[in-house]
């Protein structure tokens, strides 16, 4: 090559060099440019072909690199549309080519890029810095999911929300075993259930009848007239024995029991009185308000008066006495039937709130946006421990302005029956109230969504529900307030009602070949064969709302750069120099 050719490698050299200090004068430049990816330089030797021996160094190219793949810091920001990317891929966006009829027209193009800058313009769309339209995919308002697949130019609107009316109510909670309500009195039997046969429902109580007929007025007759010396029975109240034992005679028998004396001038109803005393004293709480005597077909009854929740049982009988009074051997008592409680009187309402305790409140929807609040309170109807299971109903406050006969509180028409356990006997994930009305104003069906084991029966010192869960899906008509891009990446609009209803799903591209995008103006990249197709993301994975990304640009390496960059210039024009020098020795040399 000689000279000539260090002379040619030399201002190669120069060139490149040249390059470089653009390429570190653009990163310089950009250092405060937001989602900017600074340039390298790469340097390529040419070398020219020649044998083995005598090769050279050559001559220089430069090339530049993109850092695409290298994100710059993230930096929160009070602007809920500005956007940042922790991850690897770009934003969509297209540029606005013009207006037709006032509204905008784009040319249908992707581009992609990592300035997240974006505001609301006049037309309601996501402008960045840069004059680029953030794109995605519309959400259905009415399910949440993502609409389509191919990322369109994402509009806001800012019309009022129109209302939604209540369709479902979410539920759970815990509902104590023991309700303590403010009727409730430990020392009195079954003080913390409703009492369904108090407000109207049809009840019956459990009861027992031999089948002999013991005669018109027996009642007067002599004791021994049917019951008679040595003679046993025993009733079961619920689990609690009493043993009635007859004699006559002076001393009573021994081995416990309620003894009986038959003497004169004791009567057939003397002694049912006291048999009625014995099991009411010995017979627990169920039998607090039991009878014996006889009915109007002068035979030999039992009941539980006034309970409606236990059973008994006649047993032990002596067999003489069995016959005379015509008892099954052993004999058990019909079933107890506790009636339903539908609706609760005005008149009956306070007895009523006092019998049962408040499961929470919530404000519902009518379909014009009127807005209801629901009371609900939960009843004990029945208990285990009295005998039967343990069974609630749930109420709401139908008309707050009720009077007299008319209906203030509601059943919702559902049984929840638990285990000993504290779950449900009967499965209810959920449970619908059929058309919800309170204070004359129509909601319609609405379901209680339950979920699987969403209420139960476990012990609470304090005798309350617990409610752990209380939603629904209304809401009134809302006017338009703000939007913010989540970091799930959704586009969120906030209404004066409260609602914050998602509008769209920012979509994020990925590249197989990120640093082969072409760079275009306004920090956008176009695809190119050697970046491959974009893989759209739908996800919203990496994106962060509040945030914006930096330049990549560090200035103390740009500084480095430029001085290195600088004394490869100088080193590069000593050779130009020294080249000129020996050319002009080589023409002085024929002088």
């Amino acid at each position: 090559m000689g000279i000539y050719g260090a002379l040619s490698s030399a201002v190669t050299g120069l060139r490149a060099q040249s390059h470089a200090l653009e390429n570190i004068s653009g990163n310089i430049a950009n250092s405060q440019t937001t989602g900017y990816k600074r340039m390298e330089t790469s340097f390529v030797d040419l070398i020219p072909d020649a044998p083995l021996r005598s090769q050279v160094p050559g001559a220089v190219l430069a090339q530049s690199r993109a850092t695409n793949n290298i994100q710059g810091d993230i930096q929160t920001s009070s602007n809920e549309t500005y956007i940042a990317l922790n991850s690897g891929g770009f934003f969509v966006v297209e540029p606005k080519v013009g207006q037709s009829d006032g509204n905008s027209v784009f040319a249908g193009s992707n581009y992609f890029t990592r300035r997240g800058d974006f505001e609301i313009d006049k037309d309601g769309l996501l402008v960045n810095g840069a004059g680029y339209y953030l794109k995605g995919l519309p959400i259905d308002p009415a399910t949440g999911n993502i609409s389509g697949s191919v990322p369109e130019v994402i509009k806001l609107s800012n019309a009022f929300l129109p209302a939604n009316v209540t369709t479902t109510i979410n539920y759970q909670s815990n509902l104590p075993q023991l309700p303590k309500t403010a009727s409730y009195n430990a020392t009195v039997y079954n003080s913390e259930l409703l009492g369904a046969q108090n407000f109207g429902a049809t009840a019956t109580t459990a009861a027992a009848n031999g089948t002999a007929d013991l005669g018109a007025g027996a009642g007067a007759n002599v004791a021994t007239s049917v019951f008679a010396d040595g003679q046993e029975m025993t009733v079961t109240v619920n689990g609690a024995p009493v043993r009635f034992r007859y004699y006559t005679g002076a001393t009573p028998p021994t081995g416990g029991g309620v003894a009986i004396n038959l003497d004169a001038p004791k009567t057939v109803q003397n002694v049912l009185d006291e048999m009625q005393a014995g099991l009411r004293d010995f017979g627990g709480g169920a039998a607090a308000s039991a009878t014996v005597g006889l009915n109007g077909s002068n035979q030999f009854a039992v009941s539980l008066g006034s309970d409606y929740h236990a059973s008994f049982s006649i047993s032990g009988t002596t067999p003489a006495l069995a016959t005379t009074l015509g008892l099954t051997e052993p004999q058990a008592s019909s079933a107890p039937a506790l009636g339903t409680v539908n609706t609760i009187t005005a008149d009956d309402a306070d007895d009523f709130v006092a019998n049962s305790i408040s499961g929470g409140a919530i404000t519902v929807y009518a379909s014009n946006g009127a807005p209801v609040n629901v009371q609900v309170r939960w009843a004990k109807v029945d208990s285990a421990a009295a005998g039967g299971a343990d069974k609630w109903n749930m109420f709401y406050l139908s008309d707050s302005k009720a009077v007299g006969g008319s209906t203030a509180w509601t059943n919702i028409g559902q049984e929840y029956k638990f285990n000993s356990n504290g779950s449900l006997a009967n499965s209810v994930p959920q449970a619908t109230i059929s058309n919800l009305r309170v204070n004359g104003v129509l909601i319609g069906d609405v379901v209680l969504q339950h979920e699987t084991n969403g209420v139960s029966q476990f012990a609470d010192v304090n005798g309350t529900v617990t409610v752990s869960t209380l939603n629904q899906n209304g809401y009134g008509a809302g006017e338009f307030l703000s939007v913010a891009i989540t970091d799930s990446g959704r586009v969120v609009a906030t209404y004066s009602n409260g609602e914050r209803i998602e509008m769209a799903q920012v979509v994020t591209a990925q590249f197989n070949g990120v640093n082969s995008l072409k760079r275009l103006d306004g920090g956008v990249y176009a695809a190119t064969s050697e970046s491959g197709e974009p893989i759209f993301d739908l996800s919203g994975s990496g994106v962060i709302g509040g945030a914006l990304e930096a330049s990549n640009t560090d200035i103390s390496d740009e500084f480095t750069k430029l001085i290195i960059t600088q004394q490869a210039y100088s080193a590069g024009t000593r050779i130009v120099s020294t080249a000129d020098e020996m050319l002009q020795e080589a023409l002085n040399m024929i002088r």
